[in-house]
């Protein structure tokens, strides 16, 4: 008699959708606990290490709140003059107004608290960014985590999750994230908002939410704008058998992202009279007329950049300190060594090709940018491409041995003295700083 016929064989085949079901669910609730936990701990590592000013006060450089505070009283200008704590640092002269130049998504964060406080110099704006900067590092682990439940990475929970602490500690965002100051308030917003994009674009799975992060990335740190290739590429292969569902997938996505454009070409328009100025063509700095003859991006700065991204080591010989750190930054690699492990794979899957693709197209704008950076303990635009660094090395293959986990441990012993050092009172023999920004590599 054939027992497949039988009421018992039915039953039987629920029985193991539903246990298949719930252990995928424990599978996911571990997930979700261990990035709950890598955010706890990466957060209070970072609130440790953080200069006690931020936790009494607003920082000097609180450009977002002030910009908020512009909003909130109907102005797209200051209104004024800044205030004297910023130093005139970073600001944008137009028709004898003075703007706020950074790019607004920060601003929209923080503005419920600049209204609940009733001003933005009653709004402790670095504790307030701190508090985001363990996100990105919790989420790059659910999207490490994803590629190894869709087996295109073959890295364990374990190593899923070691990954995104060297993220968090092994890398510049470390130093970037307990600043607190404008540039790097923006570094942490911009990173938790690319891992968001980076977990929404694998598998094409949630266009919206992928759009509306690259729109909000973009309206952070421009060029996380440029990281569109990714969402592409995962589109094409989640859905190649089905043109009419790319194109649905691509719309989905695009739209919020084109709403957010719009909203801030307006937001230029309004303010400069021109939708693609961000304000950073009038900026009220020592080396305008830089700007004025080349541009906000020329060729002319690539060699500076690139030179300061992979060339740029410790002085020596130096008087009353073993070495000296020029605040243009460390080299990349010497920050975080264990990048090699991204550039010399095991294996190359294709996401591994638009990964590189991505982060490719998101450091260009930066190495063509005048600014390196500066004043910086490493390579700090190196943030915004990092994310898609990490998942190659993730899908790359490469095993992680004993050299991988001491390379990981020095980038945390350096980053660490980063983070405790920079910019901090005290620690000043430890650095060199040049203002007028021409000074890369030690004088013989």
């Amino acid at each position: 008699m054939d027992r497949s016929a039988t009421p018992e064989a039915p039953a039987a085949g629920a029985a193991e959708q539903r246990a298949e079901s719930s252990e995928q669910a424990r599978r996911a609730g571990r997930r979700a606990t261990l990035a709950i936990a890598i955010c706890a701990v990466v957060t209070l590592v970072y609130a440790a290490s953080s200069p006690r000013a931020i936790f009494a006060a607003h920082t000097p450089y609180n450009h977002h709140a002030l910009l908020a505070e512009a909003w909130l009283h109907g102005r797209l200008d200051l209104g004024g003059p800044p205030p004297a704590h910023a130093g005139g640092n970073d600001f944008a002269v137009f028709g004898d107004r003075y703007y706020v130049s950074f790019p607004p998504f920060p601003a929209v964060l923080i503005a419920p608290l600049v209204q609940l406080a009733g001003g933005a110099e009653r709004v402790r704006d670095g504790q307030f960014f701190l508090a985001f900067a363990g996100v990105g590092p919790a989420v790059l682990f659910l999207a490490l985590e994803k590629l190894s439940a869709s087996r295109r990475s073959r890295r364990t929970q374990a190593e899923n999750a070691a990954l995104s602490l060297l993220f968090a500690l092994g890398s510049v965002y470390w130093f970037s994230a307990v600043q607190g100051t404008v540039w790097f308030a923006a570094h942490v917003v911009g990173v938790a908002l690319a891992c968001v994009y980076l977990y929404c674009a694998l598998d094409a799975a949630h266009p919206l939410a992928a759009g509306l992060a690259l729109g909000l990335a973009f309206a952070t740190r421009t060029p996380l704008g440029f990281a569109a290739p990714l969402f592409l590429y995962e589109a094409l292969r989640a859905f190649r058998s089905d043109p009419r569902a790319v194109l649905r997938r691509l719309a989905l996505f695009a739209a919020p992202a084109a709403l957010v454009l719009a909203v801030l070409l307006w937001h230029n328009h309004a303010r400069f009279g021109d939708a693609t100025e961000f304000g950073h063509r009038y900026l009220h700095i020592a080396w305008r007329a830089r700007i004025e003859k080349w541009g906000l991006f020329s060729y002319h700065y690539l060699p500076r950049n690139l030179a300061v991204m992979l060339t740029s080591l410790p002085y020596t010989h130096v008087q009353g300190a073993p070495f000296q750190i020029n605040v243009h930054g460390l080299a990349l690699w010497l920050t975080t060594p264990i990048y090699a492990w991204a550039i010399w794979p095991r294996r190359t899957p294709p996401v591994f090709w638009a990964l590189a693709a991505t982060a490719c197209a998101v450091a260009l704008p930066s190495l063509f940018y005048q600014n390196s950076g500066w004043i910086q303990f490493g390579y700090r635009f190196s943030n915004d491409f990092a994310p898609f660094l990490f998942t190659m090395i993730a899908v790359g293959g490469r095993r992680f041995g004993v050299p991988f986990y001491a390379l990981g441990a020095a980038a945390i012993a350096v980053n660490g003295f980063g983070a405790l050092t920079f910019q901090r009172a005290g620690f000043e023999r430890f650095y060199f700083l040049e203002r007028t920004q021409r000074v890369l590599h030690q004088p013989d």
